[in-house]
């Protein structure tokens, strides 16, 4: 790719000092301004070609189309407080770090569960409060249970296999990652309406989006098992908060964590104070090690992408594909903040590919046994399949994609079963 000239970048926000570091190293002149309001940094941003933000800055499409920008860089998973579509519109690049705060949001999730499990946040304030309540407290144990997972991306995946070793069962939603693929992690995938009655306890790892938005409302919490207990550690509002409540205050609902909620901080107290929810202030990514990971690779994203080398993590940019000497007429879309392939040449997907991670592009022609024998051959070289993306047309040679944990040391290794191949990280 051709380098981008950035020359000035704003950061917003609290970003691990390795950001600034590493963008001031490769010649890039670095501000940090905090805490700013929109006609603050409305009239701020006009000086600079790049920003870089967490989750707090709002970058409505009133910032972007006051400001020069060439670049926003957000240090963390998803863009949902970024106007994608105003940034594209104005050829600006969106670029987030998918996999900075994935195993800090997968362990704080894992912990709600089993505080939810063992009470254990308001035992310990009862003994602060010089009580020795023991009967008030019984738990129950993990083991043996079902828990749902709607949403099989990164975070989804490392949550089930810690709470795999407890012993629970882990059965699953997702539109996009096929269920033969959640197989190979122990997660059985279903309906959503499959889904609800079986779960003692729910964790949701979606995006936020018109089909997200109140997932679990009264019709859903009314499928469920009586006293089902949840989690949120993704998204404010995925969860109808209103339904929450009056499950909780019903018995529906035995018990909520929420990490986050649709007004941050929560002005109406109702879930906070309830007895049996168990909340904290968005600490999902807050970690050392994830800001120090998120700070890092947001700066070595725009690093590379002011030297030319590559661009990774970017969310509103038009994918291509390179085989053989031929560029492949590409289309995609951008989905929740999500970018998503729809059609590679000829090749029209039957699931989206969300064009995050590492990707690996085949030709082949359809047959049953091509999958198995791709993931055999994939194994053998160290590398899992995380994601699978296979055409609605399966006659003649057609494009497949898989999600794979890293990338093939050579290309030539799948020589064997496909006609072509590429890979790229995004």
């Amino acid at each position: 790719m051709a380098p981008i000239f950035i020359k000035t970048v704003l950061i917003s926000e609290s970003v691990d000092p390795r950001c600034k570091t590493i963008l001031e190293e490769n010649g890039i002149r670095v501000t940090e301004k905090q805490n700013m309001k929109k006609d603050e940094l409305m009239a701020e941003i006009k000086d600079y070609d790049g920003l870089v933000v967490r989750s707090a800055t709002k970058v409505t499409s009133d910032i972007i189309n006051a400001a020069n920008l060439k670049i926003i860089g957000r240090a963390g998973t998803g863009v949902d407080n970024v106007d994608v579509d105003a940034a594209t519109k104005k050829g600006i690049i969106v670029m987030n770090t998918p996999s900075g705060n994935t195993i800090s949001a997968a362990e704080l999730t894992c912990a709600l569960l089993m505080s939810l499990s063992r009470n254990v946040p308001q035992a310990a304030m009862s003994m602060k409060q010089g009580n020795w309540d023991r009967k008030k407290f019984m738990g129950a144990e993990l083991y043996g249970k079902v828990l749902g997972i709607v949403g099989l991306g990164r975070i989804g995946k490392e949550v089930a296999s810690r709470m795999q070793s407890f012993g629970m069962r882990t059965i699953g939603y997702d539109p996009i990652t096929p269920p033969e693929v959640t197989a190979s992690w122990g997660v059985e995938q279903m309906s959503l309406e499959q889904l609800w009655p079986q779960c003692d306890y729910i964790t949701v790892h979606t995006p936020l989006m018109p089909s997200t938005v109140g997932l679990l409302n009264d019709e859903t919490f009314a499928k469920c098992k009586k006293g089902v207990k949840v989690v949120n550690c993704a998204r404010g509002g995925i969860i109808d908060e209103a339904a929450l409540l009056r499950a909780l205050e019903s018995g529906q609902c035995g018990g909520a964590g929420l990490d986050v909620f649709v007004e941050e901080p929560p002005q109406n107290r109702s879930l906070v104070d309830h007895p049996n929810v168990i909340s904290c202030p968005h600490l999902g990514a807050s970690t050392k090690e994830a800001q120090a990971r998120c700070g890092e690779d947001i700066a070595l994203q725009i690093v590379d992408m002011v030297k030319g080398k590559k661009l990774v993590g970017a969310v509103s940019s038009t994918p291509r594909c390179y085989t053989q000497g031929v560029w492949n007429h590409a289309s995609g879309s951008v989905q929740g903040g999500v970018p998503v392939l729809l059609e590679l040449s000829d090749s029209v997907f039957k699931q989206p590919v969300s064009l995050t991670g590492n990707l690996l592009f085949f030709k082949a022609s359809a047959s049953p046994q091509l999958l198995s024998s791709v993931a055999g051959l994939l194994a053998t070289e160290g590398v899992e399949i995380e994601s699978y993306s296979a055409p609605a047309d399966r006659t003649g040679d057609l494009w497949y994609c898989v999600g794979v944990s890293s990338l093939l040391r050579d290309l030539s290794a799948l020589k064997p079963l496909v006609k072509e191949a590429a890979q790229l990280t995004i």
